[in-house]
């Protein structure tokens, strides 16, 4: 981090949840989504970041209803999803239950009839045939131009208007690194003059971590679905946290996560991409170092890929199967000191086992408060032993309170993709 920019320290031990506004009620809309404020409160939910709000233009528009990264004005709402008034009033109901809001912030692109295409035609890039275009080729978006100094500026306003008129409490970046990083120092300056907010980066560039508070895990990721098609190894996982570790700033915090809404929707559930490796994988993202960021569903689970352009509604009626799950890993998060994010002290441990390349084990320590996680990523039953001198004593068991202490030394039987979750 920069020595100007601070995380706020609400944000320390938290977690993020993915709001996929569109799909996640039959109405689709802020008013409807309020009803799951409470359960999500009780699963254990802190931080909402809800996908873009703002209108989807009209021209251009993919499939029924557009992509809501194809704005159309950055000073509305979406009508599908109601007015600024009704976003405003469920800002203060989220914030009464205790939660943060966050609103996606698309600074790269518009849509193709923003009313900047007409207002302010200068802040647009334009090719060799002066039109404006987009330069990765996707069809419903152009590009910013942000060589224009007033367009910072009026960018920098219309992200004010958030944060003054809804209380917003701060903003997941898309696609941040394709803006130059200057113009984030400008925003995050200007707007934390307002209230000091929170800051999200969907990139994974080192330097941006100069104005962010914390940035995505794509590495991480992949990893983990290379590991699944079973071309990859336990020490190829251990190679990515160890490429974070040493070129990332030690209070830079990290999201770590198993879906969201580009992977859903293009890639498949974490069920297709993952397999049987999904739960344990979820464990790791929630309570490895950084923030746990779990999209609209997975605590059902939902397990078909949503629609992204057409509504595409989460079924509610079925039960909510991993919601213990989550309360538990998410608990477990915010109660122990162990677990607390941008503390050195506090950082995992990776412990090494007889299981060699079946077995994932983490520590993480602070003081007395010790919390000890141990992922069977394997097919098979796996007896092992911890190896070196980093326990000690006896742990208890997170899901299964009723089962024997695990003594440090002794030999641990996993199931197949069996989770082991322990404190001290």
């Amino acid at each position: 981090m920069n020595a100007d920019f601070y995380p706020v320290s609400w944000s320390l031990n938290s977690n993020i949840y993915e709001v996929n506004l569109r799909q996640y009620t039959r109405a689709g809309s802020f008013r409807s989504f309020a009803m799951h404020l409470p359960r999500l409160r009780r699963m254990g939910i802190e931080i909402l970041w809800f996908m873009p709000i703002t209108p989807i233009s009209r021209l251009g528009r993919l499939g029924t209803l557009g992509s809501y990264y194809a704005c159309s004005d950055y000073m509305s709402t979406n009508p599908e999803f109601g007015t600024v008034e009704d976003f405003t009033w469920l800002v203060g109901q989220a914030q009464q239950l205790g939660f943060k809001v966050l609103i996606d912030w698309v600074a790269n692109h518009t849509g193709l009839d923003h009313i900047w295409t007409t207002q302010h035609p200068e802040f647009y890039r334009r090719n060799s045939n002066d039109q404006f275009y987009d330069a990765h080729g996707w069809a419903d978006v152009i590009d910013l131009n942000y060589d224009v100094p007033e367009l910072r500026t009026t960018m920098i306003r219309a992200m004010k208007f958030w944060v003054e008129t809804c209380g917003i409490d701060g903003f997941r970046c898309d696609m941040a690194m394709l803006i130059p990083l200057e113009f984030w120092k400008e925003a995050r300056t200007a707007l934390d003059s307002l209230k000091p907010l929170f800051w999200m980066a969907e990139c994974e560039e080192i330097s941006y971590h100069e104005v962010f508070d914390v940035s995505y895990t794509w590495k991480w990721l992949h990893g983990m679905e290379t590991y699944w098609k079973k071309s990859g190894r336990v020490q190829d996982l251990l190679q990515v946290l160890d490429y974070y570790n040493l070129h990332f700033p030690a209070m830079a915090l990290r999201a770590y996560f198993t879906s969201n809404h580009d992977e859903n929707s293009h890639s498949g559930s974490e069920y297709e991409r993952m397999g049987d490796a999904a739960l344990p994988f979820a464990v790791f993202c929630c309570l490895y170092d950084g923030l746990p960021l779990i999209y609209s569903g997975q605590e059902l689970p939902n397990k078909k890929r949503l629609l992204f352009f057409d509504k595409d509604e989460i079924d509610w009626e079925q039960p909510v199967l991993l919601f213990d799950f989550y309360q538990t890993l998410l608990r477990l998060r915010k109660t122990n000191p162990a677990l607390k994010s941008g503390n050195q002290q506090t950082k995992a441990m990776i412990l090494s086992n007889t299981a060699g390349e079946k077995v994932l084990g983490f520590l993480r320590r602070l003081e007395r408060d010790e919390v000890l996680v141990i992922l069977n990523l394997s097919a098979e039953i796996q007896s092992f032993v911890i190896t070196g001198q980093t326990l000690s004593g006896a742990y208890q068991d997170v899901f299964n309170p009723g089962n024997p202490d695990f003594i440090s030394g002794q030999p641990l039987l996993l199931k197949p993709w069996e989770y082991r979750v322990y404190t001290k």
